[in-house]
């Protein structure tokens, strides 16, 4: 049943119709002295209705600050604890000493935060940030403090009374229903609230009702929303996308649902909905076993050029699952084969725009595919394997090392959009670049190519510059590599910074080239790589977003970001001249969804730390056993 007392205040208004101002974002009337001993008996007890405010989600956000220190020790603990001895031994062909401790990488997920946190400790900055912190924090309690939200449902006189002592702001009740949605306040609350306005102007504007139905699709409290939805109905032309997606979203979760989909087609007369409106009727449809409903909306929010989110491909595994439960039966026109190729669709699609599943949508992947009749598939938790093989199933999994074909369509790309793009010349001159390809080409091919700048800057001891990258230089060519050492002019100029004695020394260990003091090292440093061929890595601690941003399409995108993680070497720890160089160790296979005829192997997330050009560490095995 709905709320009586939105009846009530729909009874209320319903004289008061000829006064709406339709075709607006609010409704407006004369402002009118209705007293509220004027209104009927029933109107002036409208908030009798017992109801539950849903906090319980807000709570559950709120995470505890010592147990994420804990996690974060443990983490820190357990990869000092993966520490190689003396790295690999010295073979025919060179082989560069790596710790074998991927997650230590600065692909790996959660990496950015944890150096940025880092740094923000260190810095003196950090300590002014946290001030300016605490000063917004301190500004917002203020606020807070002066808008406080009542404890119990007020009478129009109260409100009247609060609304006075706050300044009598025309905009009180919308900045109220704001804060009692923010502060997760009770609905009898808000109810008492939409009684004051309509008291006070004989109306409730759009934009009051949508706050308040904000408030009840948020809360939970869908009975409420029918009643919001047939006043909104009945006062407004038309719904604006706001309204029309909340409504989506709490009818779903109704036995009203189809009432949804009704809403969804209103929308798209006039705009193409959100992926957002499509998974909530999609889920509701898989919820209520209407899988031909579900799998034909999805097939047009992919025809729409929508891209799918994971709470969709979440209620499409858990629904099919119960499928798969049925052993063998076919469910509304679908049979299970063609259930799972859709099924097996989506984690292609997966793969194919290296997306990851979060850990919700991989443990209905597990389940799925444990649930499948005839068939013997057992799922496994596991970690990122440091040689390249499952510990789960022994399978191998895919190399990082991109294929003969790969790397030439890579090589090109780069070549004529990075390379020789139309912004290159901003960041260098077509003469140096000629220069720089002349001298390339009379060498042999390099090993590693060095962004010498980049590497003299780890040290924060700045009068060490050369000191650092004849450090690196020293290790690589011990390891008998052919090393190309990229920098600059005035780095051959002797200063404090760059002693004459180690620039010498670095000339004699490596092959150098030093461009102009106004040019960017990076073009330069992809060339010599790229053109060395697909053995070639390069040292630098720059990961290249904005050279891959100018890659035409997402497949070349992705092309360039697992050549990256395959051939950039990051030094690891502190360097100095006489010590050992250790460099973040680089995996053999390539962290994407992946599959054969009796495995998949999905990376997933279980972490909201991840940065876009960062990998899951965590992996889902899959594997069919005879």
């Amino acid at each position: 049943m709905g709320s009586t007392y939105l009846l009530k205040v729909r009874i209320f208004l319903k004289p008061l119709t000829p006064f709406l101002h339709n075709g607006s974002s609010s409704l407006s009337t004369p402002k009118t002295s209705v007293r509220e001993s004027q209104l009927p008996l029933s109107v002036r007890f409208l908030c009798t209705r017992d109801s539950k405010a849903n906090t319980s989600s807000r709570q559950t956000k709120i995470k505890n600050s010592g147990q994420s220190v804990e996690r974060k020790n443990a983490v820190r603990r357990r990869e000092e604890l993966l520490w190689d001895n003396d790295g690999l031994g010295r073979s025919k062909t060179p082989t560069l000493r790596q710790r074998p401790s991927f997650p230590k990488s600065v692909f790996a997920a959660g990496t950015a935060k944890r150096t940025a946190e880092m740094f923000m400790r260190k810095s003196a900055l950090g300590s002014q940030n946290e001030g300016q912190h605490a000063e917004e924090a301190e500004a917002r309690t203020r606020t807070a403090e002066r808008i406080q939200p009542p404890d119990r449902p007020l009478s129009a006189a109260d409100w009247k009374k609060l609304k006075e002592s706050l300044g009598n702001s025309e905009r009180f009740v919308i900045q109220m229903m704001g804060v009692l949605f923010h502060a997760g306040a009770d609905l009898d609350i808000a109810k008492s609230l939409l009684t004051f306005e309509a008291i006070e102007t004989g109306t409730l504007s759009y934009e009051l009702l949508l706050r308040y139905l904000t408030l009840c699709v948020s809360g939970g409290h869908d009975n409420e929303v029918f009643d919001v939805y047939d006043i909104m109905r009945g006062s407004f032309p038309s719904l604006e996308t706001g309204a029309s997606s909340l409504f989506i979203k709490s009818f779903s979760r109704t036995a009203r649902w189809r009432e949804a989909i009704v809403i969804l087609h209103e929308l798209k007369k006039v705009f193409i909905p959100s992926q957002r409106n499509y998974s909530d009727v999609i889920t509701a449809a898989m919820l209520h076993s209407d899988k031909t409903t579900a799998w034909a909306l999805y097939d047009e929010s992919i025809e729409k050029g929508l891209s799918p989110i994971q709470e969709t491909w979440d209620a499409l595994f858990k629904g099919e699952r119960q499928t798969g439960k049925e052993k063998g039966i076919e469910a509304q026109g679908m049979s299970q084969a063609e259930i799972q190729e859709r099924l097996f669709g989506i984690l292609l699609n997966m793969r194919n725009n290296q997306i990851y599943p979060e850990q919700s949508l991989a443990s209905s992947i597990k389940t799925w595919f444990e649930s499948l009749p005839e068939e013997k598939w057992t799922g496994s938790w596991t970690t990122a394997p440091l040689k390249g093989v499952c510990g789960c199933c022994g399978s191998a999994l895919e190399s990082i090392q991109l294929t003969d074909e790969e790397y030439h369509q890579l090589k090109g790309r780069v070549m004529s959009d990075i390379i020789e793009g139309k912004d290159v010349f901003k960041k260098t001159t077509p003469e140096e670049l000629q220069r720089f390809k002349a001298f390339v080409k009379k060498k042999p091919a390099f090993d590693v190519v060095v962004d010498g700048l980049n590497v003299a800057n780890l040290n924060k001891d700045k009068s060490k510059q050369s000191e650092t990258l004849l450090a690196v230089v020293s290790e690589l060519q011990s390891q008998g590599l052919s090393v190309l050492v990229l920098g600059r002019k005035h780095m051959l100029r002797p200063s404090r910074f760059w002693e004459r004695c180690n620039m010498d020394l670095i000339r004699q260990k490596a092959h150098c080239f030093f461009t102009e003091n106004i040019s960017e090292d990076d073009p330069f440093l992809l060339y010599a790589t790229l053109h060395s061929g697909n053995h070639c890595k390069f040292v630098s601690r720059d990961l290249m977003r904005d050279h891959k941003a100018c890659l035409p399409d997402g497949a070349t995108r992705q092309l360039f970001f697992k050549w990256q993680r395959g051939h950039q070497l990051v030094v690891d720890g502190f360097v100095a001249l006489g010590r050992r160089v250790r460099f973040q160790s680089i995996p053999s296979y390539d962290t994407i969804v992946q599959h054969t005829a009796d495995s998949w192997h999905l990376p997933y997330d279980d972490t909201e730390d991840r940065s876009s050009y960062e990998v899951p560490q965590r992996w889902l095995c899959l594997a069919k056993k005879h």
